[in-house]
């Protein structure tokens, strides 16, 4: 999935000469925490968050003559639309921050925050649809799962999303399946009998 498909395109920025005051009423108008800075051209040059500006006003006091750039954070992380989300979950996680701007030609054309990636991982699991999730116990051998979903196509039930995870050794792995129905027992006991180890939904007093 790219970045443009779920970007947030209506970004709210501020004037690297606008004073930390003006900063603090328009997180607190738009309810945001992270504001791109930008030039009188609006190009990007820094980045401040709420903590940014609480810290400061906390040791310095007067808020209505320090300007912005004086206080954002100059070494921005930023993505470009076409990178693949996937790629920005591990930034996230690795660099330990709460937003991305999305930039194109020096530009900001949108922005990624912690919130918007959290609903992105929950659209590409299909968590957010009625569904339910099986787990499936595999050998690490290629063809695996085209032979697991050959199993669920049989049923005529639609997959709404795939995870693959690997186990403590490289020899199993295990399918994460979510299929487009409320009752899946019929495709568990297909898979059982197919010979595959569907460790959930667990079968009550079985060892998982």
């Amino acid at each position: 999935m790219k970045v443009e498909a779920v970007m947030n395109r209506e970004v709210i920025t501020i004037s690297e000469k606008a004073t930390i005051e003006n900063g603090l009423k328009c997180m607190k108008e738009h309810r945001i925490r992270h504001l791109p800075v930008v030039t009188e051209k609006d190009k990007l040059v820094g980045i401040v968050s709420d903590r940014d500006l609480i810290d400061w006003k906390s040791s310095n006091g007067d808020t209505t003559i320090a300007q912005i750039g004086s206080v954002m954070t100059e070494d921005v992380i930023t993505a470009h639309p076409r990178e693949f989300i996937e790629e920005l979950l591990s930034i996230f996680y690795d660099e330990r921050i709460g937003s991305i701007p999305v930039v194109e030609n020096e530009q900001v054309v949108g922005i990624m925050t912690e919130r918007d990636m959290l609903y992105t991982l929950i659209q590409l699991t299909g968590a957010h649809q009625p569904s339910s999730q099986i787990e499936v116990q595999v050998e690490n051998v290629s063809g695996q799962l085209a032979e697991v979903t050959a199993v669920i196509k049989k049923h005529k039930v639609n997959i709404t999303s795939v995870l693959v995870y690997p186990e403590q050794t490289d020899q199993k792995k295990v399918l994460v399946l979510r299929v487009q129905t409320m009752n899946p027992q019929t495709i568990i006991e297909s898979l059982r009998a197919e010979g595959y180890n569907v460790i959930w939904p667990a079968i009550p007093g079985e060892k998982v």
